[in-house]
């Protein structure tokens, strides 16, 4: 599996100022891989190198990678707001980290629910708080409340769920990560900085596991990355 491209996605170190995104995001596509069963369809949007095919190749029958830019690793080309697919053939759909570049995330949701199969799953994730990377363009941000919003107000689901993908300390973690990398770089103090955020991350991660309330969407709450579970009906 560290063969495959994007091993540091899949396995990503606590010193990186994106763990809070990237290491939870790992654990529950892996467990949404195994919990799929066998023989499913999977449809990859924004694919980029597919660096977590490797936890969907022992269970599915397919795995087609789509993406916006010319790509070598995707099957296909086009954006999430027109996916060059047919109606309903995908069992899983994946849409990691996309939704934030969108030029219309309505249209993206609406796009996704259509080429889901009937008692099939969307599996998304997109930004809560993050600083600006355009990739191209970097235009949107989400609450919990605004994600659900944005898949109930554009598609029949049986249910659509959202989740944090990591506490209120790990995002605060992240933010001040980011930015000690940068300064470090310019420093030429990199391996410092991999220790620090380290210790931020680790530090961070400890102080969610024991306050409930730095974990659950309230007021006053902030939130690195959510998780989206759209389930179409059967």
């Amino acid at each position: 599996m560290s063969e495959w491209p994007g091993a540091d996605r899949r396995e990503t170190p606590a010193s990186s100022p994106t763990y809070a995104v990237r290491a939870p995001l790992a654990v529950w596509l892996r467990e949404e891989a195994a919990r799929a069963g066998r023989g499913y369809r999977v449809l990859d949007v924004g694919c980029g190198v597919k660096p977590y095919y490797p936890f969907f190749e022992p269970f599915a029958s397919q795995y087609v990678g789509v993406d916006v830019v010319e790509n070598p690793a995707a099957d296909l080309r086009g954006p999430v707001e027109a996916l060059p697919v047919g109606d309903a053939g995908f069992d899983v759909v994946l849409c990691n980290q996309v939704l934030e570049h969108c030029a219309d995330p309505a249209q993206a949701v609406r796009e996704l629910r259509r080429v889901v199969s009937p008692g099939g799953r969307v599996l998304a994730s997109t930004h809560g708080v993050q600083v600006y990377h355009p990739s191209p363009d970097d235009l949107w941000r989400w609450t919990h409340a605004g994600l659900e919003r944005l898949f109930t107000a554009n598609g029949d689901w049986a249910s659509v769920t959202v989740t944090p993908s990591s506490g209120t300390a790990a995002c605060l973690a992240m933010l001040l990560g980011t930015y000690l990398e940068l300064a470090a770089r310019r420093a030429r103090l990199a391996p410092a900085a991999r220790v620090l955020v380290s210790g931020l991350n680790r530090g961070a991660a400890a102080v969610d596991a024991r306050a409930p309330v730095l974990r659950e969407p309230r007021p006053g709450t902030l939130f690195a990355n959510y998780h989206v579970v759209a389930v179409a009906p059967a």
